[in-house]
């Protein structure tokens, strides 16, 4: 095999032709900014609804730091590796082949990074609605048959093609919009946990949720003992996982970042450290505030606590317990704030796949072009258009659920890949080694495998759609990538 790893210099251009203008702290920008989105603050209550007891709701959330943790230092030997634009595309390709490398590239584009681009943005229509009413889902400014276009959907593909035409300018433009939103939510979910800790603290609270911290504290069902627990755990796991998802995606950027081979593995582990962190932190102050069972038919937020919380908004009803009104306002805009720069970060590093795709012959030749500012913008506008698309038919919500278990086998497989090259390639420079080798890596894999197993019994129906997502692109590999492909020497 073509070794792609060739040396690659921290001038202001890479060999690529790419503009090398992200720094460690643009790049810790683009991960905590990309994992967090909206899942923290919705989350929990559907994990607290299927573990029943506070302990193992945090328990969920130890388990996926711990996990997120291991899968950024186990990658970060890979992208000091192949610190080239593509990352876990190049990743794949370097320790299987082209085809499972396209095989995760096109699920990527088909529902993984466009779908989140969709529902994230709708997300951002949705909290803007708060402060501006006329944004909402019972807007409906078009009908057609059983067909509706809303004004949430009209600001969602706004928000859209704004940032996308941002990041066509460059990515000094991207990464200056990431920087601003992203230190901007980091101060705010900070200024939250210290807010919560310090006024929102309740005896009620304290008393029902960590009184019997390993019970139901009130559940009206009993919290599932033996494989049924094991079972939850890896159900509950999906929502805090994909909270955490997109760690990985600063390595699609590698020939825009100055010294790639050290930043992408500091700014994963620095950043998912980061976000982690938070994330146990506003989970505590939830227990701290809201006791973690109510009533459903309470009219008060504290009275219907996590798992009833209205629309599953655990964050908002903290705020409102804490602070009225305006707090549940400040939420609002936080939540707006956090959307719009996880959508930038999205926008900004799924594009750096297709074009990679592209360079090998398997995408159109045109999406492997860059602008006169550094950056793929065919890529990015290809992009812009399907996600687009996903808010207007409604079912990137069905998409995403469908994939849950196919983008945890592209991680084992990823993960995989580090022992693989180890055997493979041994006489390539590694200039960080996974830390932990072989056991932390092994135990990624044997924690992920099990829950993907859980998944495959409990929730066939969203995990044989997703492999059928996949496996949909074996044929376009074969039938279609003679025809992009370009002959190499």
């Amino acid at each position: 095999m073509q070794n792609t790893s060739e040396p690659i210099t921290d001038e202001k251009h890479s060999k690529s032709g790419f503009k090398r203008e992200i720094t460690l702290f643009d790049a810790i920008m683009i991960v905590t900014g990309g994992m967090i989105g909206s899942g923290i603050f919705i989350v929990t209550a559907d994990i607290s609804r299927t573990v029943i007891s506070p302990g193992y709701m945090l328990l969920v959330w130890v388990i996926s730091g711990f996990l997120t943790m291991v899968g950024a230092i186990s990658y970060g030997e890979l992208s000091s590796m192949f610190p080239n634009v593509g990352g876990q595309y190049v990743y794949l390709k370097e320790a299987y082949n082209k085809m499972v490398a396209f095989l995760y590239g096109w699920t990527l584009f088909l529902v993984i990074q466009t779908g989140v681009i969709a529902a994230v943005g709708v997300a951002f229509a949705r909290f803007t609605g708060v402060l501006i009413p006329w944004f909402s889902e019972d807007n409906v400014l078009l009908q057609a048959g059983s067909f509706q276009f809303t004004s949430v959907q009209l600001l969602a593909i706004v928000s859209i093609i704004y940032l996308t035409y941002i990041n066509s300018r460059g990515v000094k433009s991207g990464k200056l919009i990431q920087n601003i939103f992203g230190s901007t939510k980091l101060i705010a979910l900070f200024g939250l946990i210290l807010f919560g800790l310090l006024f929102g603290v309740n005896d009620t609270a304290i008393e029902a949720n960590f009184s019997d911290f390993w019970g139901p504290s009130g559940a009206a069902a009993a919290v599932p003992t033996g494989m049924a627990l094991v079972s939850a755990l890896g159900i509950a796991m999906v929502g805090a996982l994909f909270s955490a998802d997109s760690w990985n995606n600063i390595g699609f950027s590698g020939d825009e970042i100055v010294n790639p081979k050290r930043t992408i593995v500091l700014s994963m582990v620095i950043g998912s450290a980061i976000v982690m962190g938070v994330y146990l932190l506003i989970n505590l102050v939830y227990l701290l505030v809201l006791p973690m069972h109510g009533n459903p038919q309470a009219t008060t937020v504290f009275g219907q606590g996590i798992t009833f919380a209205s629309n599953d908004r655990v964050a908002t009803a903290v705020a409102e317990v804490v602070g009225g009104y305006q707090a549940t306002i400040a939420i609002a805009i936080l939540i707006m704030i956090s959307t719009f720069g996880c959508n930038n970060g999205a926008i900004l590093s799924g594009a750096r796949v297709y074009y990679a795709i592209a360079k090998d012959g398997l995408f159109f030749e045109k999406m492997g072009k860059l602008n006169k500012n550094g950056v793929p913008a065919a890529a990015l506008w290809l992009q812009c258009i399907w996600a687009c698309v996903l808010c207007l038919t409604g079912t990137y919500g069905d998409l995403l659920d469908y994939v849950v278990f196919a983008v945890m086998l592209f991680y084992i497989l990823t993960i995989i890949g580090v022992f693989v090259l180890r055997i493979k390639r041994p006489e390539l420079p590694r200039p960080y080694k996974a830390w932990g080798y072989p056991l932390l890596p092994a135990l990624y894999v044997l924690l992920s495998s099990a829950i993907c197993l859980i998944l495959l019994i409990d929730k066939p129906k969203f995990t044989w759609p997703g492999l059928i997502i996949v496996a949909m692109g074996i044929p376009v590999f074969y039938l279609f990538g003679s025809k992009f492909r370009k002959i190499k020497s």
